[in-house]
């Protein structure tokens, strides 16, 4: 179990981003409780759709107390939803979002496995997610997972038996479980698996009830019990010095993109899990019944013999005693035929073996990256912080053809330093997201390498195998290798050791807008991944489209370092749009991806491969008005898109918020979700309130319903409840009800052809309830729903006008969706249309 005082750092925002990687270096107490772990043969497998959707207390609760292998399958990354603490949407928010699972396992004691399913966005019903999934492949993943970990217990988060009861990722999750249960053992079901893994039958299947299924507590309590088994999961591990609701409520604070950073618990507390299929079993412990001794293995009772006094006697002052006989207990391991068990334990032992003889093992490479062909250079470490006799014979590292032969007895603490040059194969796999490496669809990424899939990350460049002698039984030790510095003002730093391009390229503007056929400077950054970088960037252009020059010669003399070239864009006249990307052609080599970084102190720095393009858009737009007002909210593009097509967009910060500060703006913008997560608005309301009364105009977008603080009595100077409305159905037929209102004829005439082309949804949030001052202007449902008017609402306050807006314009705009910039513009230009009129009659 990771040092749960670095997981505590860690929770209150001590760590920055380089220690999140920080070597495991356990006490005796966590020892021991390893030690545990390794004499408990029982596996649980929890089943839930996004990150986040985990029962933490459950996993920590199996884990830490049963001491179960424990893993969570979230079906997705996350990648449909929103971002608290940052800008990465998409395939990088479910990369940021799959770090943030990960680290909560590493505190909860769990591990993480996914399918290919990608979350495309909110869903109303499984038969929806299903037929945007590829239902087949989505099962096959879980079969695959159930046969791999070959769990005893399977607990699903949702109920299977509710459809369109709650979000349809949610109980596909649910619904594919049930079936996977009997589908992994069947050997005439997904055969192709079978070459790589065998066929398992899981003993049994629970849902994890609450009250909250049965929508009150008070139902819950008359509800039949009689399949339910109820567990106090709020017990505490002395030897931790923590409860498991501490534990998990530290897991849980790591979805910080998601807004659950929350105080520590402490206290008994129930959970309910519900038997659907399997027996039930004989106790209180959801594997009573199941053997989860060595004696579960043939030839394990002598191992367990060996364990279980080590266990009963641990020493806590001087764990080193105990490694003869691990080391014995590993011999006897390696003669045992059952290769599920025998790997999963042999990786434990070697743990345990480590651990209790101090013994330290590092390679760091000299710098943070390097590129297929490179010569790169490791330095390595290894301390024996213990009195027992173990000889180092050879370091080799696994991914390139290097090793040295030390054969060097490793004296009580005394450190020993190795360095080892290598070459980069030319094959070497570039450290990008394997999931993103292939192009996709809405519901599925696309792994073609049956091993990869429900992998939570892609595998280690390079590690390095530690080869070592205890008294004659050889035990092979593998790191990963990671680049460990220091800077002065963070001290010591660690993160992945990746292999990229020899150049990356990127066009900072992801969508360029064209108002007119007027040309655009593009500008292009090269970015060089080895010293000495000479070639020639060109850029590839739709139909239609034009650039100049062909291409341009660029030379880089550091690794890291950037260098900017130009090129004019010219649009057609009509309207078009299509996609511009770089190509940086180096020798008889090309290269065409952009690298993005992701780097935030709870997670380890992200190094994404991704295509280098951008969208360019030709579109007949006009605007009234110039500048534009923001406050930032949880995080969007839509300022940058707003400069776009020519405003000049102002962050305002709140706090700065004064009487007659804003009159200088024709309109003022409230960015996302900021009344659920900027406290300083609550302040500044009727000050809002007095611009817009005194002719301003204000925009406020989507926010969640329910999550202000008490101070917001509303967010509208008139009455405006929101709710959980939305529409899910980016291709939703959408009818204007206010024909006549100005948000849909100035300056830019809005036809319902302008909502083509949206992505991921229309819309969320949107207000149920307004009083009659608000004019409704858009009506839309998904299929077999009522309509939904709430999506833009108007209204005349004083001399200006108060819009709010449940249309995903966050979304929208940075996809580069003509019909959303118009509308945007004419929501920017409300009320300039009758200032208009009234110059032109007083002329």
């Amino acid at each position: 179990m990771r040092n749960l005082l670095v997981c505590t750092l860690a929770i209150i925002g001590v760590l920055s981003n380089g220690i999140a990687q920080k070597p495991d270096k356990p006490t005796s107490a966590e020892i021991y409780h390893d030690l545990q772990k390794l004499n408990f043969l029982g596996t649980a497998l929890y089943i839930a759709a996004h990150p986040d959707d985990e029962n933490t207390r459950l996993i920590s609760y199996l884990s830490n107390h049963d001491k179960a292998r424990t893993a969570y399958l979230s079906l997705t990354r996350g990648d449909g939803g929103q971002n608290l603490i940052g800008s990465e949407l998409r395939e990088l928010l479910g990369v940021l979002r799959t770090q943030e699972l990960l680290a909560a396992r590493s505190i909860d004691g769990g591990e993480q496995r996914f399918s290919r399913a990608n979350d495309f966005g909110f869903s109303k019903h499984p038969k929806e997610t299903l037929k945007i999934w590829d239902k087949d492949k989505v099962l096959g993943d879980v079969v695959w997972t159930i046969r791999n970990l070959k769990p005893d217990v399977i607990i699903n988060r949702f109920d299977h038996r509710t459809p369109g009861s709650t979000h349809g990722h949610h109980t596909s999750s649910a619904m594919l479980s049930m079936e996977a249960f009997d589908l992994a053992n069947d050997p005439n079901a997904y055969q192709e698996q079978l070459s790589l893994t065998s066929t398992w039958q899981p003993r049994r299947v629970f849902f994890n009830t609450s009250w909250w299924f049965y929508g009150s507590p008070e139902n819950f309590e008359k509800a039949d019990k009689s399949k339910m088994l109820k567990l106090d999961v709020g017990v505490y591990y002395p030897n931790l010095g923590l409860s498991n609701n501490e534990i998990a409520a530290m897991a849980s604070s790591q979805h910080l993109c998601q807004g659950f950073g929350r105080l520590t618990d402490r206290g008994s507390t129930d959970e309910y899990v519900e038997l659907l299929k399997g027996d039930f079993p004989s106790g209180t412990n959801l594997f009573d019944g199941i053997d989860t001794s060595w004696s579960r293995i043939k030839g394990g009772a002598a191992i367990g013999d060996i364990l279980y006094p080590i266990e009963k006697n641990f020493d806590f002052t001087n764990p080193s005693k105990h490694v003869p006989d691990l080391v014995k207990a590993y011999q006897l391991l390696q003669k045992i035929k059952d290769e599920h068990w025998k790997s999963i334990k042999s990786k434990e032992l070697k743990n345990l073996i480590l651990a209790c003889s101090g013994l330290y093992l590092e390679a760091n490479s000299e710098n943070a990256s390097t590129t297929p062909g490179s010569m790169a250079k490791i330095n390595m470490e290894a301390v024996n912080r213990s009195s027992q006799h173990i000889v180092l014979k050879e370091i080799k590292l696994i991914g390139a053809s290097a090793a040295i032969q030390p054969n060097k007895v490793l004296q009580n603490n005394q450190k020993e330093d190795f360095t080892m040059d290598f070459t980069v194969p030319n094959t070497a796999q570039y450290s990008s997201p394997y999931w993103l490496n292939e192009p996709g669809t809405l519901g599925m990424y696309t792994v073609m390498d049956q091993n990869l899939i429900g992998k939570p990350e892609t595998p280690s460049a390079f590690k390095a195998q530690f080869v070592l002698d205890f008294n004659g039984t050889i035990i092979n030790v593998e790191k990963n290798v990671v680049h460990h510095y220091s800077k002065p003002d963070k001290g010591e730093l660690y993160e992945p050791f990746v292999v990229l391009p020899k150049a990356t390229s990127k066009i900072d503007e992801k969508v360029l807008i064209f108002s007119n056929a007027s040309s655009k400077a593009v500008q292009v950054k090269v970015q060089a991944g080895t010293d000495n970088l000479k070639g020639q960037v060109s850029l590839n252009r739709p139909s239609g489209w034009m650039v100049s020059p062909a291409s341009i010669p660029f030379s880089i003399a550091q690794k890291g370092q950037e260098q900017t070239v130009t090129f004019t864009v010219t649009p057609p006249s009509s309207e078009s749009e299509g996609k511009i990307s770089p190509i940086v052609t180096i020798g008889n080599q090309t290269y065409g991806k952009e690298l993005v970084e992701i780097t935030y102190g709870h997670i380890p720095k992200q190094s994404i491969l991704l295509p280098s393009e951008a969208k360019v858009v030709r579109m007949d737009i006009q605007k009234s008005g110039e500048h534009i007002g923001y406050i930032m909210g949880a995080g969007d593009k839509v300022p940058e898109s707003l400069e776009q097509i020519g405003y000049q967009v102002h962050p305002i910060d709140p706090s700065d918020i004064q009487k007659g500060s804003l009159d200088k703006y024709d309109a003022v913008v409230v960015g996302i979700r900021a009344y659920n997560v900027v406290d300083d608005l609550k302040f500044k309301q009727p000050i809002l309130f007095d611009y817009v009364k005194n002719g301003g105009n204000m925009i406020v977008q989507y926010n969640t319903a329910g999550r202000w603080a008490e101070q917001f009595e509303n967010i509208a100077p008139y009455d405006l409840t929101l709710s959980r409305d939305r529409v899910t159905d980016e291709t939703a037929k959408v009818d204007i009800i206010a024909p006549d209102n100005s948000l849909v004829n100035f300056p830019n005439t809005i036809k319902e052809s302008d909502f083509d082309g949206w992505v991921q949804e229309r819309g969320l949030y949107f207000p149920t309830e307004w009083s009659s001052e608000f004019t409704p202007v858009l009506s839309m449902h998904d299929e077999d729903e009522s309509p939904k008017n709430g999506s833009l609402l108007v209204a005349p306050y004083g001399e200006g006008h108060y819009i709010y807006t449940g249309l995903s314009f966050f979304r929208e705009l940075p996809a580069g969706v003509s019909g959303a910039y118009k509308l945007f513009a004419n929501m920017l230009s409300v009320g300039k249309d009758e200032v208009k009129k009234e110059s032109h009659v007083k002329g």
